[in-house]
């Protein structure tokens, strides 16, 4: 898929959110196949200070003529996510660096700033890779910050995602989803942190049960302030006989991992932004 896939499971400094810009090594992965011009077919991005390494690679080979061609260069994610995973991020970079020659080759590492790891590879890859056609809202979804994606769908305020992510292909899309990051460890094991999650602008129907994306008013951390919980309301009659109607009498936002704390949803101060629709793997 043309989700980004990341090697090793230290996080960095900045996909946590937290402040300043890092350094970070850039490579491309090209395929030279006979006849024809090399063409960049993924890029490496390394966290030199945690050895961690964020790759992406093309996934569409349609117009690879060669049958055969096109099979091994559509199984190549999956060949080079699972040897990384063997033998770890950085010591797998460095294997094809002293190893890859003719049909694959690797450019040498450039240094590049980065602000945080997942938006700058999706920059990296949008320059140098020839990508598949994007469909918005066909077949990529809009990448926003936590943060971002509240004020448009919760505020109103016109916001530009940070790129556009390949959405599984089963999935119907429409123009209220988008893709955020999740980072924490509140709702594992169904999302793991720091997954790329699809959510749904509003919640259609009733939320019982649900997970949610939420907005917790005066919490200045960002990381408190934007968070995913399920929600789950308590109700009773609101007044007597056949005709008494329900009303909710408490709503709690609880995490699915027991070792942290749930809250109350209280008006004024807590927001509901967005329906959780699945984890891009």
């Amino acid at each position: 898929m043309a989700a980004v896939t990341r090697i090793d499971r230290k996080r960095s400094q900045s996909d946590r959110g937290h402040a300043g810009r890092q350094s970070g090594e850039f490579s491309l992965l090209q395929v030279a196949l006979p006849g024809a011009k090399p063409r960049n077919a993924g890029v490496f991005l390394l966290d030199p200070a945690s050895g961690e390494l964020y790759t992406r690679m093309r996934g569409e080979w349609a117009d690879v003529s060669d049958a055969d061609d096109r099979e091994l260069l559509e199984l190549l994610d999956l060949d080079i996510r699972l040897k990384a995973k063997e033998i770890g991020g950085a010591e797998f970079l460095r294997s094809l660096e002293d190893t890859l020659s003719n049909t694959l080759r690797i450019t040498p590492r450039e240094p590049v700033e980065v602000s945080g790891f997942a938006a700058t590879l999706e920059r990296l890859y949008a320059e140098h890779v020839e990508a598949t056609t994007i469909g918005e809202f066909v077949t990529h979804l809009p990448l926003y910050s936590l943060e971002a994606a509240a004020g448009k769908f919760g505020e109103d305020r016109a916001v530009e995602p940070e790129g556009w992510v390949q959405a599984p292909k089963r999935l119907r899309l429409t123009d209220n989803m988008f893709v955020a990051r999740v980072v924490g460890r509140s709702m594992e094991p169904r999302i793991a942190d720091g997954s790329l999650c699809i959510f749904r602008a509003g919640v259609v129907g009733s939320r019982q049960g649900k997970l949610v994306l939420v907005e917790r008013m005066g919490v200045t951390d960002i990381g408190a302030r934007y968070t995913v919980k399920k929600y789950t309301s308590k109700k009773a009659p609101a007044g007597k006989g056949e005709d008494a109607s329900w009303q909710h009498t408490k709503v709690r936002l609880e995490p699915l991992n027991p070792e942290f704390d749930g809250f109350d949803l209280e008006e004024g101060t807590t927001r509901v932004i967005a329906e959780f629709v699945q984890v891009i793997d």
